[in-house]
């Protein structure tokens, strides 16, 4: 009977000993619990379980509770992995550690993402265990320099590999020549034999082939063959194996052939040392062009400058950008890169947010204006105040996501994990199966025509192409997408966008400019037009809602102070300004409230049918006046409409506006359905209504009220100029606010996504295609028995193949350039979108 497992969980929301308990008994009552304790005082669980219980079922009984265990995650940097089998063993190995929730392991950026529970497991732990896997592992900081660091390493690797692949080709070649010039050039081979000796000539390639196995390529059997008696092969295994085989007969037929049969001695001494050449070759250029994949986020980060003019006691000292603080006071000269992320305070000027937002056009910074690290001063000196230094600036939050969405693992890449996981290991059987063939098989002399089937179908086999196809397209396209404005936050976010049928649009912020001005403005008898101003006017100064601030700047300034403001999601504002109670609203406030309308209604049906927005103040529980509010449609949006109908999209408006302002803005742009007056409840309903019909759907949307509709899409596009907690809620973030960065998000998803398909394509056909020829089954047929060499220049070139077209995503046009008059925004602002 196996023994039973004691796990550590690191509880959350635990106020009091009733908290404790109830935790205590959902973790008790999991099948298979021995025993669980709570302990209030370090917020920790002891569970007590039989090995078959899962860490899912102890952290989702704790997440009904209401108590969810705390959850950590970490990135390790790792090396020594070669292939696609690498990364299911190093999953595996991080798995297996107890605590260990997720663990995705990216092959071309060398790392691993893995998610555990805090207190279960430790990041040192995982570094360690994936180290003793015969993986290096060390964990990632993050910080600028970390990838300065890394990318020093990558050049000191490829040089490295580029003196290796010099040295080995160096002493390959006269082995080369000596042995496959004598079968090109008969002269050759009559001359070596009559000037060298063909036992001299043996001897010569001996020596420069084992110079060859033991110098550049030991790393091959340092890694293979310890791989291979843990009973975990990879490529190294394949390609220890296979050179070993070459050289061992070679070796035995040099200095004790009498030991082979009659006939049979040969030597393969230039089939090892060509496949050590060529397959570290196919390795430099592979490292070459992995290299490149990272270009996106190194351009990222090499946007913001070394140091910047800070200003202490009126002078200007240049300091170190991370001894920066948050209040510092940075001056910066016309021409300059702006350092961290701050608040202008004095001077103004045009500030280049091209490279962070892609808008060509310089924007307008004056005091109270936000400058974002990164961004280039434009004709004149600015003084800001450090608002955000360091991971805290947009730029490092950019560079975060890019790199968090890089590391992400597609749906599509679990079948290509659970082919590769058996790849080595069945090649090996195979290469085996086609020794015994040929031997009891083949014609004579069987025994070499054997060993030249085995050994091609350990090197042609490829399982590195396999690994490599899924992950440098995502790295490439995802990195080619934010050098666009558009930020995958989560990375399957990128295989779920290419299937999508319909977008559906939010309509304030979204679809409008969100900057409404008032339009018109009628009273109820009764009341007058400075009345109703002055007071609504006073009510909607305490919101950051666009339509409020539009309502206020009519109103002007002199407006009395208001007290005991009230937002009322979805609906409106409640608030007492001159000792009256005032209600500013949508009509169905008003309907809440039991507050008739009488004549406004009409009115404000009839404003909203020429396309603006009607909302309606009350007074002391009677309705005084119906305002109306224009927002203007943001230039680029009908263009991106336009462009969605050309893909064959659906386009749908989902929004909190009344049916007829809704219809006619619809109507106006060409909009296919509209889901009008919605509060946020019904926006998710609106989503199920449109999936139910038809298919897949994109939710973009930018406010407070759109963050349920963004988390329950299929994928949600939150605008960059938006709150927080929408952009917190999507899988992708434009970081302007212009919505042909969505008809861009769909163009990159499909590309990357298309390119993919092609990697896997040519990574399964390749091996399923040569690895027969390899082993010999067009022989009988009159076709060719593929050399060792020629199976290694394969394999090199297959991966080389796979990389290179991923690299053409970084080519990628736009579908739809974002235009001049496009808005402009880096950051996210506050506003809390009603709408």
């Amino acid at each position: 009977m196996s023994e039973n497992t004691r796990i550590s969980l690191q509880i959350t929301n635990l106020s009091c000993a009733g908290c404790a308990g109830r935790a205590e008994r959902a973790l008790a009552a999991v099948d298979g619990v021995e025993a669980a304790s709570v302990n209030l005082a370090n917020a920790t669980g002891q569970v007590e379980a039989a090995p078959e219980v899962k860490l899912v079922q102890l952290t989702e009984a704790l997440k009904s509770a209401g108590y969810p265990a705390a959850e950590s995650e970490v990135t390790l940097t790792l090396s020594g992995m070669t292939c696609a089998s690498c990364v299911g063993r190093v999953e595996r190995a991080l798995l297996a550690v107890p605590g260990v929730l997720e663990a995705r392991v990216n092959l071309a950026n060398e790392s691993a993402q893995v998610r555990f529970l805090t207190g279960a497991a430790r990041a040192a732990d995982l570094a360690r265990t994936v180290t003793e896997a015969g993986y290096p592992a060390r964990l990632s900081s993050g910080a600028p320099d970390e990838a300065e660091q890394a990318s020093q390493r990558k050049a000191d690797e490829i040089a490295a590999l580029g003196r290796q692949v010099l040295i080995a080709a160096v002493l390959t070649l006269p082995v080369f020549l000596i042995e496959m010039g004598g079968h090109i050039v008969p002269a050759l081979h009559h001359w070596v034999a009559a000037n060298i000796g063909m036992q001299n000539s043996y001897l010569l390639q001996f020596v420069l082939a084992t110079l060859v196995l033991a110098g550049p390529g030991r790393q091959f059997y340092t890694k293979g063959f310890p791989a291979l008696f843990r009973g975990a092969p990879d490529m190294n295994a394949l390609v220890a194996l296979g050179t070993s085989a070459a050289y061992g007969f070679s070796v035995i037929s040099t200095f004790a052939p009498r030991l082979l049969p009659a006939g049979t001695a040969n030597v393969y001494y230039e089939a090892a040392a060509v496949i050590v050449v060529l397959i570290l070759t196919g390795r430099f250029l592979e490292a070459r062009a992995k290299g490149r994949t990272g270009a996106a986020i190194r351009k990222l980060a090499g946007l913001q400058p070394n140091t910047a003019m800070v200003v202490a006691a009126g002078e200007a000292v240049e300091t170190p950008v991370e001894e920066i603080g948050a209040g510092d006071l940075i001056r910066v000269r016309p021409g300059e890169r702006i350092a961290v992320d701050g608040e202008i305070v004095s001077g103004s000027s045009y500030i280049d947010e091209s490279m962070i937002s892609g808008e060509p056009v310089p924007v307008a910074k004056a005091p109270g204006d936000e400058v974002t690290a990164g961004t280039i001063n434009g004709n004149s000196a600015l003084e800001f105040r450090a608002t955000r230094v360091g991971r805290d600036t947009v730029l490092a939050q950019i560079i975060r996501m890019v790199e968090q969405a890089q590391g992400a693992k597609l749906p599509v890449q679990g079948m290509v994990d659970r082919i590769t996981l058996w790849f080595v290991p069945a090649v090996i059987v195979v290469a085996a199966l086609t020794v015994l063939a040929w031997s009891l098989f083949g014609p004579a002399p069987s025994l070499p025509l054997a060993l030249v089937a085995g050994v091609s179908v350990l090197i042609i086999a490829c399982p590195c192409a396999m690994g490599l196809a899924t992950p440098t397209s995502i790295m490439v396209g995802i990195g080619r997408a934010a050098q666009m404005g558009v930020l995958f936050r989560k990375g399957d976010a990128l295989q779920r966008l290419q299937e999508v049928q319909v977008v559906a649009l939010d309509k304030t912020g979204t679809l409008t400019e969100g900057r409404p001005s008032l339009t018109a403005l009628v009273c109820a008898d009764g009341f007058s037009r400075d009345e109703v101003l002055r007071l609504a006017g006073a009510a909607e100064a305490q919101s950051e809602h666009p339509i409020a601030r539009a309502i206020t700047a009519a109103a002007g300034k002199g407006l009395p102070k208001a007290d005991s403001f009230e937002a009322i999601p979805g609906y409106g504002l409640r608030a007492q300004a001159e000792g009256r109670e005032v209600l500013v609203g949508a009509a169905r406030l008003m309907v809440r409230e039991g507050i008739a309308l009488g004549a406004l209604e009409a009115e404000g049906q009839r404003l909203a049918e020429r396309g603006e927005t009607p909302l309606y103040a009350a007074i002391d529980g009677r309705a005084a006046a119906v305002i109306a509010v224009a927002d203007p449609v943001k230039p680029g949006t009908p263009a991106a409409i336009k462009a969605f109908h050309d893909q064959g999209l659906k386009v749908a408006m989902i929004t909190g506006d009344a049916a007829a302002t809704a219809q006619a803005i619809a109507a106006q742009l060409g909009i296919d359905a509209v889901k009008a007056e919605c509060l946020p409840a019904d926006k998710v309903t609106a989503i199920a209504e449109l999936q139910q019909e038809h298919g897949t759907l994109a939710f973009v949307g930018d406010g407070i009220n759109d963050a349920p509709a963004l988390a329950t899409a299929d994928a949600g596009i939150a605008i960059g100029t938006g709150t927080d907690v929408a952009i917190e809620a999507a899988d992708v973030v434009l970081v302007s606010g212009d919505l042909r960065g969505v008809v861009n998000a769909l163009t990159v998803s499909r590309a990357t996504m298309r390119n993919i398909r092609q990697n896997l394509v040519w990574a399964f056909g390749y091996n399923v295609l040569l690895i027969p020829v390899a082993a010999g089954v067009l022989y009988p047929f009159g076709g060719p028995l593929l050399s060792p060499a020629l199976a290694a220049g394969a394999m090199a070139l297959s991966s080389v193949f796979v990389l290179s077209n991923a690299l053409r995503l970084r080519r990628l046009k736009p579908a739809i350039e974002e235009g001049q008059t496009a808005r402009t925004a880096a950051a996210a602002g506050g506003q809390e979108a009603r709408a």
